[in-house]
């Protein structure tokens, strides 16, 4: 035991003596290795903090939130029947059945864009914002998407009730048409109808671009279909009363909408539910196969850095064959010149995968940083990035060693 540590100790020495030598050939032999680590250490490390990042913008929308939808957001359309296509919209009477059939919900918020050709306006004075997201809702959207207003007040029953000309609107969209000024209680042009703004919805901020509620006028749902009464299909965004309920809000919904919707007892559910937690395992599915890309990128870069690993490998069993035959007249055994030679190859790659770890482990900080993504370090990649690069020095050695051990030791002495 303590012969072969003295063997596996003066190997690894003789190969960062090696490396010191002949630095730029050392550095060539181990760069694949240390390109492939490092990407997969830095692509692990973006990936993941990605996925942080994802998540905290759904937990952000609460952890108790049912969508309900006319089909579910991953479904294929062209892999639709044809009476699923024909399926009739979520309309606010799918809204009004689960208030009144569901007591574990405690608020629901039907949602409806409008779309205009060309894009909608909405103007005050010589000021104009181009291309805003239009929406109706009840006063429910603030509880339902846990959002608050920073200015003024949101939606209430009233306005709703009487249809009234009211509108809160987006963060960017209020900056953008009142500077300065104090938005409240003054008058706006919205596709040519005039609305008074009551609130100002609290800025959203996103590491995936705008959130589209900082350019979103919201107006009370009744008032929206007055005016776009062709605007019929909507969402539905519902609350549980509480996390341990989520289940049961589920079932209640899932039977009020049988009933609403007139579906046969013997016909699946012509409609869709959707959860915080199916969306994060959507987001999870997604990103398997991003790490399979990932590993079949960075394979290529290993495969190469093995390359050079037995190249240089091979060049060190005919720069010192002499040595190999000293070594075998004075009874070294061929396992010996096998671990000399492996110890060597998998020091070499072993160094660039260190190197390639930290250099990855930085790539994938700095990124993740500049990105505003949640700082992410994956130790099961690091402890696997390094064993692949040790394991490739351990095959792409296997051959030379095998190859100095064979050398017959007479011929050995005599190469010059």
């Amino acid at each position: 035991m303590l012969l072969a540590f003295s063997e596996v100790r003066d190997a690894v020495l003789m190969a960062f003596g090696s490396l010191r030598a002949n630095k730029f050939r050392a550095f060539l032999t181990i760069l694949g290795v240390m390109i492939g680590v490092s990407s997969v250490i830095a692509m692990a490390s973006i990936i993941n903090g990605l996925n942080g990042q994802m998540n905290n913008e759904i937990d952000q929308m609460g952890s108790n939130v049912i969508w309900i939808t006319k089909f579910h957001p991953s479904v294929e359309h062209e892999d639709l029947s044809e009476e699923d296509r024909n399926r009739d919209p979520i309309t606010v009477g799918e809204a009004e059945a689960i208030l009144a059939n569901c007591p574990t919900v405690e608020g629901v918020s039907p949602q409806n864009y409008y779309f205009r050709q060309g894009g909608n306006d909405v103007k005050y004075k010589n000021r104009k914002y181009s291309r805003p997201r239009l929406m109706g809702t009840w006063p429910d959207f603030l509880k339902v998407n846990n959002r608050n207003v920073s200015q003024g007040r949101f939606l209430t029953e009233s306005d709703q009730q009487f249809r009234t000309m009211v509108t809160v609107l987006g963060a960017d969209m209020a900056d953008v048409l009142f500077e300065s000024e104090n938005p409240i209680g003054r008058e706006i042009r919205i596709n040519g109808n005039v609305f008074e703004v009551v609130g100002v919805l609290e800025k959203v901020k996103s590491s995936f671009g705008n959130d589209e509620l900082n350019e979103t006028a919201l107006m009370p749902l009744s008032t929206f279909e007055k005016i776009h009464p062709w605007e019929e299909e909507l969402f539905l965004v519902a609350r549980a009363r509480s996390l341990t309920e989520m289940e049961q809000a589920q079932e209640e919904i899932i039977n009020a909408l049988r009933v609403y919707r007139k579906v046969p007892f013997n016909q699946d559910n012509n409609f869709a539910l959707s959860t915080q937690q199916q969306f994060k395992e959507f987001i999870g599915n997604i990103t398997q196969y991003i790490y399979l890309a990932m590993i079949i990128i960075t394979s290529v870069g290993l495969m190469v850095g093995g390359i050079g690993v037995m190249n240089i490998m091979l060049v060190s069993v005919t720069e010192r064959t002499r040595e190999i035959g000293v070594r075998k007249a004075i009874g070294a055994k061929r396992s010996n010149i096998i671990l000399q030679f492996l110890t060597e190859a998998m020091t070499l790659s072993g160094t660039g995968g260190i190197i390639g770890v930290l250099f990855g482990v930085g790539l994938g900080l700095l990124v993740n940083s500049l990105l505003n993504f949640p700082l992410s370090i994956s130790v099961f990649w690091i402890v696997l990035g390094f064993v692949v690069a040790v394991s490739v020095g351990l095959v792409s050695g296997m051959y030379p060693a095998i190859k100095a051990a064979r050398l017959d030791p007479i011929e050995a002495l005599r190469y010059e």
